[in-house]
């Protein structure tokens, strides 16, 4: 998964305002206490960043 797919499913599912909110200001414990934005930075693969805001805002398999 690319960057910017990653960004434009966050905005699908979330909305532009609080996909942008929860890459820079949310801190989840399974990207190692990071927020979505420090997790790539850190190196993270997109895909799994995605999977851990599906796990962890629990969205259905069919929209992941």
């Amino acid at each position: 998964m690319r960057y910017t797919v990653l960004r434009r499913r966050m905005a699908e599912e979330f909305g532009d305002v609080r996909a942008d909110t929860l890459a820079r200001d949310h801190v989840l414990a399974a990207l190692g206490e990071r927020t979505v934005n420090q997790a790539l930075e850190a190196g993270w693969e997109p895909k799994r960043v995605w999977s851990v805001l599906c796990d962890s805002f629990e969205v259905p398999s069919g929209r992941r």
